[in-house]
C-alpha cells in the first residue's frame, strides 16, 4: 500500500473591498482597457486597514475545516505559504495556529513567492508519506497590496489580496495513478534570475519592507516555457498525459500566460480554472483560491485529475498532479 495525501476540505477568503480597474484611472497613467488587454484582470480585493495575512488565513482555514467537517483539533500540521507575513517573525502559521485554537501539532511558513503553495503541497505530501502527520492544513495567504509601488503602473494594477486553504489527509492507495491524492511533484528554482522579480527591501539589506519590482516581459517569457515544462514533467512522473487532465489549476498571474501555457500543454481553455479576472495575482494564495472557486462552481469533482503549476520570484517554479 502507498500513503497518499488526499484532499478532504477546501475553503477561501477574500477581503470585503473590491477594487475595479476603473479605480486606478486618474491616479496613474492607465485604463481599464489597458489592464484587461495585458493581464485579463478586471478587479481584485484589497485587505482592510488592520487586516493581516494571518487574519485572512484563519478565515480560509475555518472555511476548509467546515467543508471537511473537522475541527482544528483534527489537524496535525499547518503550513502557510506566504511572502507577506504579519511580522518578520514569528511565522504567520503560528499565528494561524493560535487563531484556530490549535494547541498541538506544528506550524511553519514556506516562502517561494507565487510558487509557494506548490512548494507547501510538496512539503505536506512528504510529511504524510513519511507518517509524520495524518492531516495537514495547507494555506496560501497574501497581502500584496502592502508591497506595491503605486506609481508603477506595470505592477500595481496586477496584484490582490486573499487566502485559500486545503486539508490533506493520509489515506491508503494502490500506488497507481488511479489513486486519489497527490500523485507527483516537480519542483525547480534558479537564483540567477532573482532580479526579474523581487522586493527591493529586507531585514538584513535595507531594514525596510521595500516594494515589488518586476521585469514583466522577461518574467512572461520564462513563465510560459517553464510552466509547460514542469507540468509535463509532473504528469510523466505520475504516468499520465495531457489527455488525462480534467483541470489545470494554474497560478493566476496573467490570462495570457495561462492561455499560452495551456496551449503548450495541449489542453483547451475549457479545462482550465480561471479566476484571475476577479482576484488579480494573489501570489501563493492564487492556486488554493482557484481550487476553492472551482469546487464551488461545480467544475472540480471527486476523481478529477488536476495539475497545479506556478512560477514566482527566485525564480522558483513547479507543478503538482493530484486526483481530487
Amino acid at each position: 500500500m502507498t500513503l497518499r495525501a488526499v484532499p478532504i476540505g477546501i475553503g477561501h477568503y477574500l477581503p470585503e473591498r473590491v477594487v475595479p480597474n476603473a479605480e486606478f484611472e486618474g491616479k496613474i497613467d492607465t485604463t481599464d482597457e489597458w489592464i484587461r488587454a495585458r493581464s485579463g484582470i478586471e478587479r481584485r480585493h484589497f485587505a482592510a486597514e488592520g487586516e493581516t495575512t494571518s487574519d485572512m488565513a484563519i478565515a480560509a482555514a475555518n472555511a476548509a475545516l467546515d467543508n471537511a467537517g473537522l475541527t482544528a483539533g483534527d489537524i496535525d500540521a499547518l503550513i502557510v505559504a506566504t511572502s507577506t507575513p504579519d511580522l518578520t517573525f514569528p511565522s504567520a502559521a503560528t499565528m494561524v495556529q493560535a487563531g484556530l485554537g490549535l494547541k498541538t501539532g506544528f506550524a511553519f511558513d514556506v516562502q517561494a513567492v507565487c510558487a509557494g503553495f506548490v512548494y507547501a503541497l510538496s512539503t505536506a505530501q512528504a510529511f504524510i508519506a513519511s507518517g509524520q502527520a495524518k492531516r495537514v492544513l495547507v494555506i496560501g495567504a497574501e497581502t500584496f497590496s502592502r508591497i506595491m509601488d503605486w506609481e508603477d503602473r506595470a505592477t500595481c494594477v496586477l496584484f490582490g489580496d486573499g487566502a485559500g486553504a486545503l486539508i490533506l489527509e493520509a489515506q491508503d492507495g494502490t500506488g497507481t495513478s488511479e489513486d486519489r491524492g497527490i500523485l507527483s511533484v516537480d519542483l525547480h528554482s534558479d537564483g540567477q534570475y532573482r532580479d526579474l522579480l523581487y522586493v527591493d527591501g529586507g531585514v538584513s539589506s535595507t531594514q525596510s519592507t521595500g516594494v515589488l519590482r518586476m521585469q514583466g516581459r522577461e518574467v512572461f517569457r520564462h513563465a510560459v516555457e517553464k510552466l509547460a515544462q514542469t507540468a509535463h514533467a509532473a504528469l510523466d512522473k505520475a504516468g499520465l498525459g495531457a489527455d488525462d487532465v480534467d483541470w489545470i489549476v494554474p497560478h493566476q498571474a496573467n490570462l495570457r500566460i495561462i492561455s499560452r501555457t495551456a496551449q503548450k500543454m495541449g489542453v483547451g481553455m475549457d479545462r482550465v480554472v480561471v479566476t484571475v479576472q476577479d482576484h488579480g495575482n494573489t501570489s501563493a494564495a492564487s492556486i488554493p483560491l482557484a481550487m476553492s472557486v472551482g469546487v464551488a462552481r461545480g467544475q472540480i469533482k471527486q476523481g478529477d485529475v488536476l495539475v497545479a503549476e506556478a512560477i514566482g520570484g527566485g525564480l522558483a517554479w513547479g507543478a503538482v498532479v493530484l486526483r481530487w
